[in-house]
């Protein structure tokens, strides 16, 4: 007897759809704001604290990160651009190749992931630089920016999803004897 893979096809392809839609609306909302904010921080010289101290929460001050967070691989842009690339890419592959039933968490996650490597990637190649601009005082943290706080939550996030996602073993159901 043959299968009717017409209707297990289906199942995937709407969550394929359904997944694509929020990783658009998810990319497009927030890789806008983080260009707009990089944009405006730009605007001024670097080491301006352009609003705050907040109390001893935060203040916003401009500056140009050509590495990654706590100075690691300073100067390296272009590979660290090459490399959000590259993660984004195995993301999406993930997402829509090899989990092609993956929840709406798993869309979201990847969505933020996406924007936020996006928008980091697009600085680096266009500027050189990575405009940061969220300064905790509170913690010695490094200061960062919209599209680090996409990359960070959406990998807790994608990370939760998976935890969640995860099937039980044979050992943790055990078939009744019969």
């Amino acid at each position: 007897m043959i299968a009717d893979t017409g209707a297990s096809q289906t199942a995937p392809r709407a969550h394929r759809a359904r997944n694509g839609a929020i990783v658009a609306v998810i990319v497009v909302l927030l890789l806008g704001t983080d260009q707009a904010t990089k944009a405006f921080f730009n605007q001024f010289p670097v080491g301006s604290v352009v609003a705050g101290p907040f109390g001893d929460i935060l203040c916003l001050r401009t500056v140009h990160n050509t590495g990654a967070a706590w100075g690691m691989m300073d100067g390296a842009t272009v590979l660290l651009g090459v490399l959000s690339v590259a993660v984004v890419a195995v993301l999406l592959v993930f997402l829509f190749v090899l989990a092609p039933d993956a929840s709406p968490l798993s869309a979201v996650a990847v969505g933020l992931v996406a924007a936020g490597g996006i928008g980091n990637a697009i600085d680096r190649f266009a500027l050189g630089y990575v405009v940061d601009f969220i300064q905790p005082l509170f913690i010695d943290f490094p200061v960062f920016n919209v599209a680090d706080i996409g990359v960070t939550c959406g990998f807790v996030l994608l990370v939760l999803s998976l935890l969640l996602q995860r099937p039980a073993s044979d050992s943790e159901n055990p078939e009744p004897a019969n």
